[in-house]
């Protein structure tokens, strides 16, 4: 079937979380830690992502969004980087650089022309609040904002991939789910969804990234705009 909506992982696949975290963690630790590795700082607080969010996915605690999860996992790293003496307000605006992180180049671009023939929708571990920010800083334009704060759990879990595929109202081989990681495509690929790979070999700074999808994939992409031409658009 042809494919009538997108769905998008956003950390990684749209924007460049690591450089904005590392820019935001120089700028605002600055008077605490001046020779502060930015980028280090960024790699060991995203390690703490999966864990945290583990707590909601294996049921040991309700749903808390991933601004509460990010501010529980700060003090740890702040002390493996022997960082102390910083006030609350710096740490909650520390919180916010999640929500300040810049696009791809090439996607919001790609963005208007994929959305001139399809719905478009993040399904992100971020919440409304988090894709809302993003959004407007970037000029994404979604027709919906589903994903952990719509499903109230955290990816892999089925219930994201299922919710956003009846929210939109298409049927699953109709809903294409986009990222740059293998793992969540190969997710949403369980629940029927066609799966479009993005390669991002500059994710993770010098560590890399995904240059290609390590799963069957409907679609596998250089970036963005490759994918519209694929699609047609």
């Amino acid at each position: 079937m042809a494919v009538r909506a997108l769905i998008f992982d956003v950390f990684g696949t749209l924007v460049d979380w690591r450089s904005g975290v590392a820019r935001e963690a120089e700028q605002l630790l600055a008077p605490y830690a001046p020779q502060l590795d930015g980028g280090a700082f960024a790699d060991a607080w995203r390690a703490r992502y999966g864990p945290s969010m583990e707590t909601v996915r294996s049921g040991a605690r309700g749903y808390v969004d991933l601004d509460a999860l990010q501010a529980e996992s700060l003090p740890a790293v702040l002390a493996a980087f022997g960082i102390d003496g910083v006030p609350e307000a710096v740490l909650a605006d520390l919180v916010l650089a999640w929500h300040r992180l810049d696009a791809w180049p090439e996607v919001p671009d790609a963005l208007v022309r994929l959305r001139a023939a399809h719905l478009l929708a993040p399904v992100s571990n971020g919440h409304v609040r988090l894709m809302v920010d993003l959004a407007r800083r970037n000029g994404f334009t979604f027709d919906a904002i589903l994903g952990a704060g719509y499903s109230r759990d955290y990816k892999p879990k089925p219930a994201l991939y299922r919710d956003a595929v009846a929210a939109l109202g298409f049927s699953a081989s109709e809903t294409l789910m986009v990222a740059a990681h293998s793992l969540d495509l190969a997710a949403a690929a369980q629940h029927g969804l066609a799966t479009a790979h993005i390669a991002r070999p500059r994710e993770h700074g010098p560590a890399g990234g995904e240059t290609a999808p390590g799963v069957p994939v409907t679609y596998a992409a250089a970036d963005l705009a490759d994918l519209a031409r694929q699609l047609g658009v």
